[in-house]
């Protein structure tokens, strides 16, 4: 399984068409484009010219509002494409879909209030890091509110679909750090810009949260290291304090790696005295159980084994499975599924956690930071 608009084993017309159906009631005119696109010999023969994983309508559509200053109707498309396309090509070879919404912090939330604080976070894929910010950001569950530290952060609004197990407050958190292959800074103009790029036309306030999340991540930058999934995550997982729960997490990244990679990462990050939860596509994560489901929703899935809810991928709403057998209440939280032994808090002071492994200095990789007007 893969994200719409980006499975190897279609056409790029068949990709776009599906990309078409993912944006219908979300985004009606990126969902005109991608069909028009599916039609377009023009711009179908320039897709073709770049690499396989350069050809994704999320690419396309943000790197010709970038050079366009505006988001491209088929007529700008067409024509960005036939007077522009070395430029248009250079922007999509440099950049990536690293579409850093906000709002799937409200679908993680309950999960990591599940987990014995303190917590020490490691997002994978972690673009600029807004969603390592879980602490900072306000909430809003239909009503069920939950203040964050940061009072001039957002207010993520998720509707829950039946009973979820949303807790009281945020969750403590001790350190924090994400892994990228090409982190982006919020503090450069450049990469912001690139940022409100991914953002699709005609979903209601995605593009004032991002604004908001950008404003509240430069008054105090999260540290995203540049490192790859498959080889860096051991060497940053042990910088972490070894008196909080550590937390592998990642949303729509896995899809973007080849089905070797996904298993290859898996068997790391079960080898890891962590908690992973992975918020991404039906069937992306390697050997975890899929329930049946309508439409495309993300799956949030606990230690590649246990499925937790449906989730919109945008945040917008969360659907909690049913109770699991060996239910376990968390302190001020509704009831919840099944944590493993090993994660479980009992409170007093000499608790034993997993062991770690032992800090090594993490090296950042030399490989410079792509921008706009750089190849890879």
């Amino acid at each position: 399984m893969w994200i719409r608009g980006h499975d190897p084993a279609l056409s790029v017309a068949e990709n776009y068409r599906a990309f078409a159906a993912e944006a219908r009631g979300r985004s009606p005119m990126y969902e005109s484009l991608a069909a028009s696109v599916a039609g377009d010999s023009l711009i179908l023969g320039f897709l073709d010219s770049l690499s396989a994983d350069k050809r994704q309508p999320n690419l396309l559509f943000a790197a010709a509002r970038y050079l366009l200053g505006a988001p491209a109707d088929i007529g700008r498309l067409r024509a960005l494409v036939g007077q522009r396309s070395p430029e248009l090509a250079q922007v999509m070879l440099a950049r990536r879909t690293q579409t850093n919404e906000p709002a799937r912090c409200a679908t993680l939330l309950p999960a990591l209030a599940q987990l014995p604080p303190p917590l020490a976070l490691i997002e994978v894929g972690a673009s600029a890091g807004l969603t390592l910010l879980f602490d900072r950001y306000c909430y809003d569950y239909a009503g069920h509110r939950i203040a964050g530290a940061d009072p001039l952060a957002p207010t993520l609004r998720c509707t829950p679909r039946g009973p979820a197990p949303l807790p009281d407050r945020v969750p403590a958190i001790a350190w924090r750090a994400g892994l990228d292959l090409n982190p982006l800074d919020v503090t450069d103009s450049d990469d912001v810009r690139w940022l409100s790029c991914l953002v699709w036309p005609g979903e209601g306030d995605r593009a004032r949260r991002l604004a908001a999340a950008i404003a509240c991540a430069r008054r105090d930058p999260p540290a995203v290291h540049r490192g790859d999934l498959r080889t860096d995550l051991p060497a940053l997982a042990a910088q972490a304090p070894a008196e909080a729960t550590l937390v592998v997490y990642h949303s729509a990244v896995l899809a973007y790696v080849t089905p070797q990679d996904r298993r290859r990462f898996a068997a790391t990050v079960r080898g890891l005295p962590a908690a992973w939860l992975s918020n991404e596509a039906p069937g992306v994560v390697p050997g975890a159980p899929v329930p049946a489901h309508q439409g495309f929703p993300f799956l949030l899935t606990r230690d590649g084994r246990t499925p937790l809810a449906f989730a919109d991928g945008h945040g917008a709403w969360l659907h909690w499975l049913a109770d699991l057998p060996g239910a376990w209440v968390a302190p001020n939280c509704h009831p919840v599924a099944h944590l493993p032994d090993s994660l479980r808090h009992s409170g007093s002071a000499g608790e034993k956690r997993p062991a770690r492994p032992r800090a090594v200095p993490f090296r950042m990789r030399s490989v410079p930071l792509l921008r706009s007007g750089a190849g890879n």
